[in-house]
């Protein structure tokens, strides 16, 4: 149960959104003759064509994407967003909701997962309290953004207001437009954020619950039955909200305030031209918001692996992804976006190191 301290919000988020806030056009990447020029800087590789595969592509989306034949990747960055969940009161966790801040905890003191793969590949770690239920004070390397002691539970109304959701969003942004790197990730850390994920998956891509609910954290078979009842009660009860097909309204009644502040970062980020590094299935319910804002987003997105959590894959089929890693992951905290960042450097190195064949004074292929 969410502390006293939180607010239920009786406003209820109306059928049109009516928030001021705006969201830019993020710049198209296609760019006819770039796109020739590294298909022609790729192909003059010393290597029979087509032979490294998925680096291949991915050096020319991120070519396209920095408007360059000379990718980089520099100062790459990740940031964690965590918030709690009114939906918890629906005995939807394995865990109990105190685990958010604690783990918020371990992330301050570097003994987390997400800490040891960032420090291995020199990603800059950044930890926000979007929303999460406790007190930390003022803590270096926590960077307070809390909009409330968690977000109400959908079950029973919307999870936050119209307002709240822009706000959120709006902060996301903002924390993007400070790093000075050209690649982001993002990560996530609270408990029912997987039911929310949920939610808005099927309120977005109208895949059946039982295709979008699945154990999260650790549910046992009849936990994961329990938890899709909740669900799809919820999302029956705010039927009209989905009908609208307004994402901003789904967000609103269906995410968390660490959901609506990576929603908003990615379209910072795309804006900025950065590569985003997109993690697994809390992360992926951001993007299908933002995608649904700015469909152009997607040419930003390199989709680092396929989550072991019951939806993920679904998920990248709707948006046509293809991830780079397929290991069983299912922790969450952005672990598999940096654990993909050295594919991304081995993409670029290529392009910008490896011999030509009329450098290497190599033959080519013959007609």
């Amino acid at each position: 149960m969410l502390i006293n301290r939180a607010v239920y919000f009786r406003d209820r988020v109306p059928n049109e959104y009516t928030s001021s806030m705006t969201f830019s056009s993020i710049p198209f990447t296609h760019d006819a003759a770039l796109d020739n020029a590294l298909d022609v800087a790729i192909n003059n590789k010393t290597k029979p064509p087509g032979s490294l595969g998925q680096l291949e592509s991915l050096v020319k989306q991120i070519g396209l994407i920095q408007q360059t034949t000379q990718a980089s990747i520099k100062d790459p960055a990740l940031i964690v967003f965590a918030g709690d969940h009114g939906i918890v009161a629906e005995n939807i966790s394995a865990f109990p909701q105190s685990v958010t801040w604690q783990m918020v905890e371990n992330f301050l003191a570097g003994g987390a997962a997400i800490n040891v793969f960032a420090r291995q590949n020199n990603c800059a770690l950044h930890i926000v309290d979007a929303g999460v239920n406790h007190d930390f004070g003022a803590r270096d390397g926590l960077i307070d953004r809390k909009m409330a002691y968690g977000t109400c539970n959908f079950a029973q109304g919307p999870a936050m207001t119209a307002e709240q959701c822009t706000q959120a969003m709006q902060r996301g942004a903002d924390l993007v437009a400070v790093l000075k790197g050209n690649v982001v990730g993002f990560g996530e850390m609270g408990i029912g954020n997987t039911t929310s994920a949920a939610a808005i998956m099927h309120a977005i891509t109208q895949i059946p619950v039982a295709d979008c609910v699945g154990a999260g954290t650790g549910l046992t078979p009849d936990g994961v039955q329990h938890k899709q009842k909740v669900v799809e009660t919820a999302t029956a009860f705010h039927a009209p909200i989905i009908l609208t097909g307004e994402p901003l309204n789904i967000l609103a009644t269906f995410g968390g305030f660490e959901i609506a502040m990576i929603a908003g970062a990615m379209l910072a980020a795309a804006e900025r031209r950065m590569v985003i590094l997109i993690d697994g299935f809390i992360i992926t319910s951001a993007l299908l918001v933002a995608a649904r804002l700015q469909p152009a987003i997607l040419d930003y997105c390199v989709f680092a692996h396929c989550s072991d959590e019951r939806g993920h894959q679904q998920m990248l089929a709707y948006l046509k992804a293809r991830p780079l890693l397929q290991m069983g992951l299912r922790l969450g905290e952005g672990t598999g976006a940096v654990l993909a960042l050295p594919l991304l450097q081995a993409a670029v190195n290529f392009l910008r190191e490896m011999a030509t064949f009329d450098s290497a004074e190599v033959s080519k292929k013959s007609a």
